[in-house]
């Protein structure tokens, strides 16, 4: 099959992160795999998978993913001969629709969230409607995404949706060795993989730091438009010292490995893969108790209240003082990664194209 999957950018993220595991994967099966980006900023996941072979189309550095021009760019490159133009984000899956209408082409899309703002206007909701209705396939990537999918849509629109679960290479991160140079931040450190975008908490975790003592220390791994808030935000609690944004980084599963804690805060997710990578670390993994996140978490590793900045620190030092339970959390932690290996994932998501396909 000749396959193009279209993403905003190669920014820090687990749709982000998926193309890089995914479509490596989907080409050594003997199938022709590209990658198209709005955003051709060169970043660590563009770099990996330009090294693995992948081709990647790109329109314009920096900007904005929803200039215009892009559908007109997009629409181009879709009447180029593909079997499937598999698209995520929203950006994309609405320019696709707009190109799919002009060029004979089969759509498939991945709901990465279990919510998103364009749900809230309701002006825009036949418009969205619309949108979906022009994939053959809708993909959620968990149990809770699908139903508020569904529910978003009318009954005649939920006739193609499924779900397939995000995968991991797990045994990559089981077994990473530390970086030295996460180590020598301090004696204790708390991870955060993630994009500095609305839809994550970093905040929360900030805060946190002052309920904790002096020598926890807290890595923030991503980038993004909200990098000077969180600057300030460090500033005004005086954690300058403890607080570190360690900006985009290819090495995440050695970060991983040098942690004590990881932890994913955020106000909605998907299936988080960050999540998954913390959970096959061999570290405790702790989230706040939102959708999308309580799915993989609760029975594995800890939750903790939304927004609850003390409750973190709380389970944070609960976690330190008591071994027993720390080394049972990191158990039952790998124990639920382990089933999320993205050789599965890659099957099923060639599986839905067959069918698409017909």
């Amino acid at each position: 099959m000749k396959i193009l999957h279209v993403i905003t950018s190669l920014y820090t993220g687990g749709a982000e992160k998926l193309m890089v595991d995914l479509l490596p994967r989907m080409q050594k099966k003997g199938h022709q795999v590209e990658l198209c980006i709005f955003d051709g900023t060169r970043t660590p996941f563009f770099v990996q998978l330009e090294n693995s072979g992948i081709k990647i189309h790109w329109f314009r550095k920096g900007g904005s993913v929803y200039n215009p021009l892009n559908v007109y760019r997009l629409w181009r490159l879709m009447c180029k001969g593909w079997d499937i133009v598999h698209t995520h984000n929203t950006a994309p899956q609405l320019f696709a629709a707009f190109g799919g209408v002009l060029c004979s082409v089969v759509l498939v899309t991945t709901e990465h969230n279990t919510s998103n703002r364009r749900r809230n206007w309701k002006w825009y909701a036949w418009f969205d409607r619309w949108m979906f209705r022009q994939y053959k396939e809708v993909i959620c990537i968990s149990d809770q995404a699908e139903i508020n999918h569904r529910n978003h849509m009318s009954d005649n629109d939920n006739k193609n949706v499924c779900t397939i679960y995000n995968g991991i290479d797990y045994h990559k991160y089981a077994n990473a060795a530390p970086a030295e140079d996460i180590r020598s931040l301090g004696e204790k450190i708390i991870t955060n993989v993630a994009g500095f975008r609305y839809q994550k908490d970093q905040p929360t975790l900030i805060k946190a730091m002052k309920y904790l003592p002096d020598n926890y220390h807290l890595c923030l791994v991503g980038d993004g438009e909200r990098r000077a808030e969180f600057e300030a935000l460090i500033k005004e609690h005086r954690l300058e010292q403890r607080v570190h944004l360690s900006g985009l980084r290819s090495d995440v599963p050695e970060i991983l490995a040098a942690s004590d804690y990881i932890v994913m805060c955020s106000h909605f997710e998907g299936l988080s893969l960050s999540s998954l990578e913390g959970m096959a670390s061999g570290k405790p993994f702790l989230a706040d108790d939102v959708d999308g996140l309580r799915e993989i978490v609760k029975g594995n590793g800890v939750l903790f209240g939304y927004k609850d900045a003390k409750g973190f620190a709380d389970a944070v030092l609960k976690l330190d003082n008591d071994t027993t339970y720390r080394e049972r959390i990191v158990k039952q932690c790998q124990a639920k990664a382990i089933r999320y290996d993205i050789s599965v994932m890659t099957e099923k998501y060639l599986d839905v194209y067959k069918k698409v396909l017909g």
